[in-house]
């Protein structure tokens, strides 16, 4: 996925979940939009270096968001509204070997008790829903997942192990935005529901793949397969 043209600063303070204040290179100061409801633990650290989308909507209130972050040497992708977009991408040219083979791949489709699943397969072979999860936060080499309390990813766990005794495929996607994630785990100490819901979902029949993607100021794609310890 390229990128429009960014913006480059420093990032002054994140506040109220979906703001931020920005240093411009200019010297200018921005409130921005961040498109990111996490706790964002270790990408929103004052100082950090950032890059900024602006949007061409004249009437927007805050024009620019905030796309990527540097946290310990590597950029990475904090829009949340990113990862379904890179996952097709990346089944669509083959790059996930495991969900090859399907015909269409359809966003958003209604499922479960009120929920859409991100991505729906389907094909010869049947049905797979695939639910995709965006990754942050790193220590010591493991990208973590969720890093705040999460129900409603508890809820997309329950509704993917519905799916599965119901004879379709039920995926969870985990999309590391950034480049020191050498492995996924539960963030067992953030969210321990959400560490139990995973491992019983994988003892039934729940499938869990993570990928990592390259991120850089010009563009975001999806390179390669990580294991995920559970």
């Amino acid at each position: 996925m390229r990128l429009p043209p960014l913006l480059a600063g420093t990032l002054i303070k994140r506040y109220k979940r979906f703001l931020a204040d920005v240093r411009l290179e200019n010297g200018e100061l921005v409130t921005v939009h961040c498109p990111n409801s996490g706790s964002m633990k270790g990408c929103a650290l004052p100082g950090s270096r950032v890059y900024l989308s602006r949007s061409p909507n004249p009437d927007r209130k805050y024009p620019f968001s905030w796309e990527l972050v540097q946290a310990d040497g590597f950029w990475a992708g904090i829009n949340t509204g990113l990862p379904n977009r890179l996952a097709r991408e990346a089944i669509e040219d083959g790059t996930i070997t495991e969900l090859k083979g399907y015909q269409t791949i359809r966003p958003e489709v209604p499922y479960g008790e009120h929920s859409r699943i991100d991505l729906l397969l389907e094909g010869p072979t049947g049905r797979c829903f695939v639910e995709v999860k965006n990754v942050t936060l790193v220590e010591n080499g493991r990208a973590l997942f969720p890093d705040a309390v999460t129900t409603r990813g508890q809820k997309h766990l329950r509704e993917l192990m519905r799916v599965v005794r119901e004879g379709d495929r039920g995926v969870i996607f985990f999309t590391v935005q950034r480049g020191d994630g050498d492995s996924v785990s539960p963030a067992d100490a953030i969210d321990p529901e959400y560490g139990r819901l995973l491992r019983l979902a994988l003892d039934n029949g729940v499938e869990a793949l993570a990928y990592r993607a390259l991120v850089t100021p010009e563009e975001i794609r999806l390179t390669e397969r990580l294991p995920v310890i559970v």
